[in-house]
């Protein structure tokens, strides 16, 4: 890679031991991909929860929290992704003292560091949204793929090093979604159905997911009837990011790279093109719900809700009562505004709990599922959906009003 003079001075260790760490970090990835040299970027993203640090991680990022102020401090704005726990619910979660204490630790490890801890995973809905062109070192793949398909901005993928190692030098390798010719389609989607419940605008990202299959696949969307809201966006890109490892795409004439389709699809080129329908959506829908007739608790998150997401809940939850758990997961950032609004009491007048700063499938979903003999999940997250198969549980995806008539009916579906 070429490096600038600032660049050579990481690398020769002039600003701190962390610092050279981190571009040598930066350089191995960027030989690896192919990049030819540095850019600079506005913010970065850390994935960092415990359960994938684990206490070894957790043990490396004290050893250079300890060091000398001026050596150990990050040069941009750096944020976390949700947290493993809500320390004022862990209780109610049945997670065990050890996983608590191991994200004290990391906490004031990030905090020492300079890190904000944010604990999100929609910074674009609340703080600091990213601009068109700007780039970024994103690591959660929600907030990547909405950030690169709605904002604009161009970040791959950060994994949880590499996301740091940008908070600490100021840049990123140019590989990827920040070089123009790697934002163009690859394949084209012609919809005849529009969806309208998030579960189905997730549903449809799984569909596409799917037909991608790999990080190097760009969709463009044709045929949508109306513009989709930022929660439906959301929860597309989120679900898309899940299923198929995509980290952009295009709505024609929705999103900003892709006013036109010849904005994406350069004259003369011809792209395979997939027809989806309403009847893909509901077959990746029925492949959930098959053989569940109940489950034992009902989740919304992955990613965290907006607050127009928990007033929705909130309204479905007056006059009726959630008889097994009900948790609707939101982020720090939103929670004040919930309970200043008298969402979270409404929510909880109702049996539900409000969880801020964490991520379900990151609070050791497997161990705190055992505990509370959870098995069968209902949930309107089709990220959520894809992912909870791999710690045990049998996840059924439905609309939020549907979720809430089962936890209200003591987890019968109907």
């Amino acid at each position: 890679m070429k490096l600038n003079d600032e660049e050579i001075a990481l690398r020769a260790g002039e600003l701190g031991p962390l610092r050279q760490w981190a571009i040598a970090h930066q350089i191995k990835v960027g030989d690896y991909l192919g990049a030819r040299d540095f850019v600079a970027v506005g913010q970065a993203h850390i994935m960092a929860d415990t359960e994938s640090l684990g206490a070894a991680g957790v043990d490396w990022l004290e050893r250079w929290a300890a060091l000398p102020a001026e050596h150990r401090l990050v040069r941009i704005p750096t944020i976390t992704d949700p947290r493993g726990t809500d320390f004022a619910h862990a209780a109610q979660l049945k997670q065990q003292p050890w996983m608590l204490d191991l994200e004290r630790r990391a906490i004031a490890a990030f905090e020492a560091l300079g890190v904000l801890m944010t604990d999100t995973c929609i910074n674009y809905q609340t703080i600091m949204p990213p601009v068109r062109g700007e780039h970024m070192a994103y690591g959660d793949t929600g907030v990547v793929i909405y950030s690169n398909s709605v904002c604009g901005a161009r970040s791959n993928f950060e994994g949880g090093p590499s996301a740091l190692s940008a908070g600490l030098t100021g840049r990123t390798p140019r590989y990827g979604y920040h070089l123009d010719e790697r934002r163009l389609a690859t394949f084209l989607v012609e919809l005849s159905w529009t969806p309208r419940e998030l579960s189905d605008w997730g549903a449809l990202g799984g569909v596409v997911g799917r037909l991608a299959g790999d990080y190097s696949q760009v969709p463009a969307l044709l045929g949508l009837d109306r513009v989709p809201s930022a929660d439906q966006l959301k929860h597309f890109g989120a679900a898309l990011a899940s299923f198929g490892s995509v980290a952009l795409f295009h709505m024609v004439g929705v999103t900003p790279e892709a006013m036109r389709l010849e904005d994406v699809v350069p004259a003369g080129t011809s792209l395979k093109t997939h027809d989806v329908g309403e009847v893909d959506i509901r077959a990746l829908q029925a492949r959930y719900a098959k053989d569940v007739d109940a489950v034992d608790v009902v989740v919304f998150s992955a990613p965290q809700l907006s607050l127009v997401e928990i007033r929705t809940l909130a309204a479905m939850l007056d006059g009726r009562r959630a008889t097994i758990p009900l948790f609707a997961v939101t982020s720090p950032q939103v929670k004040p505004d919930c309970d200043r609004m008298g969402l979270t009491a409404r929510i909880e007048a109702a049996g539900g709990t409000v969880l801020s700063g964490m991520c379900f499938y990151q609070s050791y979903a497997r161990e705190i599922a055992e505990a509370n003999g959870w098995s069968r999940l209902a949930t309107n997250s089709a990220k959520l959906t894809n992912i909870l198969g791999g710690y045990g549980y049998r996840p059924v995806l439905l609309p939020m009003e549907q979720c809430v008539a089962a936890a209200c009916a003591g987890g019968k579906l109907t």
